[in-house]
């Protein structure tokens, strides 16, 4: 079903150049030739009539549906508020699937497993993105008595779900999105901890840590805390705190990898504790969920209820206005929404949570003049997150009197402490708008803009540089919008250098790296304050911070009252370091800018592999240091030739790259499919040339089980490139994001 016949005096919607190409490529319903089937017009009218539709249920709402879809119409078209994805892209049509994120259950048998593997799937293909807890797998190498075999835990078990995700495209757009979670207290927990330290594995997967109470005091304490078996409720082991925090805070350091969510706080603001534990979150870990349960989230842009008029410039009226309207919308999306499953469906009704949250946080302060590091824009976060929790629940309120109450409040912690009655279980999230602050021309989320201008690819290759709205004004304001500072901006995407510029604009118009990293997590916790579920928020890390400023911002998040942590260094993701055995980086230990080349023993191991190629016998030497590779030599055929040469450079690079500190699965995924004009066949596949011979030998040997990527593929998984149109990708609010396309990893 496509919209319904729109009303001649709708007016049309009007979007950015930027926003109609995502719009187009995105959310647009196409026909079989692949090319939109509808407007911008249609889309948001499809959307408005069919949410608008479900007044109808409902005797007392004080609404016509025609009045109300034109409302609904208006708050999206002039971008005051914009729900999630799935909802633009599917309400109206024959999917209708309009929730974002989801929770499934792991049991801990073959059956329970794999039926969550066969549910996550049946999600990821109707556009949302699934959370797992892990904890209940019972460890690698317990005794399976129905079997008298050994578990393979659950780390394994992730990569068959990962495996999963990899061949299912959400509603035809994009790729599923996970998240992995393990108690801190699991027996695996060390494997867990590590296991996406190698680039590209489990890249489906984002993954955190359950810190538990009783492990932070621990920590501080600097004592040991009792490693427990899930099937059976014995404790395993004792195992040093600080010992695993300091793990945690090496990989988080190499890698952005785990992240962090504190459990006993998460379950202290469960609103329904009698139905259960929540033990996990959607993806980018802002919704904490119950098992089989799902949430749909919406999103108000701030920089429309900017007025230099009224008290903290914020138009207090209008935003009442906005809020009350979207938490309409969201509870009507709740029942215009088809889960793909009966008992998520169940779930969803009986408590109606919903996830109002907020983005263009950072343009409202360019446009205050507020520096977004400074205690005036953490006042100005607290008041504006406890306006929008106060009006979402006194909005619920409403519709609790028009509707009833979730059918669940009776026993939830509102209806044991006489509150409400409420109509949501939860109104309020902090999401990730990656794609959503694109259409909707502003910044994301509640992040700082991660720069001030970006290159936005257009035809012929060619690039063009946009340059944040409010900071163009601003140079224009002081008359300084030249050719020279718009330059630099380019170059850098920030101004904190350009000391040619006024010391005002430089203290207002900060980016995400020019300022101490704690004030990230400063902001994070003025939201979560006044904010029912959590926070989505990246604290983004210069490449030169330590392992130290890493474990301080946790601790911090602790204390400060996080629900969780992301945090991501600069560059991690492409200068993986070799760490040495006391857990320092040689990186540390050298010229902060050189690369570390080890060099070779006297006496060196390893082994010779034949390989029949199209160009002849290779005979690949590699010989190790501590069991990894360490050096390879590529001989093929008499010397003199070209061919041979082309073997021993290409065995000099590849050696050069091991003793720097390249991680082999990177190694094998440069060189892995190259083709050459001699393919051939042999027992193990098709062998395309020389580099792919070598990637094949370096891959059977050391990286067998893994999901190795080639280079192309890499580039849409490391957060270097976007594969749609080759800028650069930002990682925020948890995701991979490119800012000229709209491309997100996570949806």
């Amino acid at each position: 079903m496509l919209s319904p016949d729109i009303p001649a005096d709708i007016p049309p919607a009007t979007v950015s150049p930027n926003a109609n190409v995502v719009l187009s490529k995105r959310y647009l319903r196409k026909g079989p030739d692949g090319k939109p089937t509808e407007t911008v017009r249609d889309l948001f009218w499809r959307v408005a009539s069919a949410i608008a539709a479900e007044e109808a249920k409902y005797t007392e709402s004080p609404y016509t549906t025609d009045e109300l879809a034109r409302q609904f119409y208006d708050l999206m078209t002039s971008f005051r508020f914009l729900p999630n994805s799935p909802t633009l892209m599917n309400a109206g049509t024959n999917l209708g699937q309009l929730a974002a994120c989801f929770v499934l259950p792991v049991g801990d048998s073959m059956n329970e497993i794999f039926d969550a593997v066969k549910n996550a799937a049946l999600i990821h293909k109707s556009g949302g993105g699934t959370g797992f807890s892990f904890s209940r797998l019972r460890p690698k190498s317990s005794r399976v008595g129905s079997t008298g075999g050994v578990a393979s835990g659950p780390v394994s078990f992730m990569r068959i779900f990962n495996t999963a995700t990899e061949q299912v495209k959400q509603g035809g757009t994009r790729r599923g999105a996970n998240m992995g979670i393990l108690r801190v207290d699991h027996p695996d927990i060390l494997d867990f901890i590590s296991c996406k330290e190698h680039e590209g594995e489990l890249n489906n997967f984002n993954i955190s840590v359950g810190l538990t109470e009783a492990f932070m005091q621990a920590v501080e304490a600097g004592d040991t805390y009792d490693l427990i078996a899930p099937h059976s409720g014995n404790t395993r082991a004792a195992m040093s705190a600080t010992e695993v925090f300091d793990l945690l805070v090496r990989k988080a350091w190499e890698s952005g990898d785990p992240g962090i969510i504190f459990l006993d706080r998460i379950n202290r603001d469960n609103p329904t504790p009698d139905q259960g534990e929540i033990e996990s979150t959607n993806p980018c870990g802002e919704q904490p969920l119950l098992p089989y349960e799902a949430c749909n989230l919406g999103s108000i842009n701030l920089v429309t209820v900017f007025d230099p008029e009224a008290k903290d410039m914020v138009d207090w009226d209008e935003l009442k206005r906005i809020i009350h309207l979207s938490v309409r919308f969201l509870d009507n999306v709740i029942d215009a929404s088809r889960y793909p499953l009966d008992l998520i469906t169940e779930n969803v009704h009986k408590n109606r949570k919903i996830g109002l949250g907020i983005m263009g946080f950072a343009d409202l302060l360019y446009r205050c003049r507020i520096s977004y590091d400074s205690v005036e824009a953490l006042n100005l976060a607290e008041k504006i997150m406890e306006f929008v929790q106060a009006e979402s629940k006194s909005a619920s309120k409403t519709l609790a009197t028009e509707r009833g109450p979730f059918p669940a409040y009776e026993t939830s912690t509102f209806g044991k402490r006489n509150l409400g009655p409420y109509r949501n279980a939860t109104t309020t999230t902090i999401a990730p708008t990656g794609t959503l602050s694109i259409i909707a021309g502003c910044s994301s989320g509640i992040e700082p803009l991660f720069a001030l201008s970006f290159a936005r690819h257009v035809m012929d290759g060619d690039k063009l540089v946009e340059f944040n709205p409010w900071f163009e004004e601003a140079l224009m304001e002081h008359g300084l919008h030249n050719e020279y500072i718009t330059q630099e901006v380019a170059r850098k995407g920030s101004i904190a250098h350009i000391r040619e510029l006024p010391e005002e604009l430089r203290r207002v118009f900060v980016t995400a790296m020019d300022f101490d990293p704690i004030w990230h997590l400063k902001m994070q916790a003025a939201f979560q304050k006044y904010t029912d579920n959590a926070v989505s928020k990246t604290v983004n890390l210069p490449n030169s911070v330590t392992q130290d400023d890493i474990r301080k911002i946790y601790l911090m998040a602790f204390e400060l009252g996080c629900k969780g942590v992301t945090v991501y260094r600069d560059g991690c993701k492409s200068s993986q370091v070799l760490c040495t055995g006391d857990g320092t980086s040689e990186e540390e230990n050298s010229d902060k800018r050189g690369t570390v080349v080890k060099q070779r023993p006297d006496v060196m191991y390893g082994f010779t592999q034949k390989v029949r190629t199209g160009l002849g016998e290779l005979y690949l030497t590699v010989n190790e240091l501590d069991g990894k590779p360490f050096e390879v030599f590529a001989t093929i055929g008499k010397s003199g030739r070209s061919v041979t040469a082309k073997a021993e450079a290409i065995g000099r690079l590849v050696s050069l790259a091991l003793r720097s500190g390249v991680d082999v699965a990177a190694i094998v995924a440069q060189l892995k499919g190259i083709g050459g004009e001699n393919p051939v066949f042999q027992k193990k596949g098709l062998l395309l040339s020389l580099p792919d011979a070598v990637s094949w030998v370096l891959e059977n040997r050391y990286l067998q089980g893994q999901n190795v990527h080639t280079a192309d593929e890499a580039k849409s998984l490391n957060g270097h490139h976007c594969p749609d149109c080759g800028s650069d990708l930002v990682f925020e609010e948890g995701c991979h994001v490119c800012k000229a396309c709209g491309y997100t990893k996570c949806g």
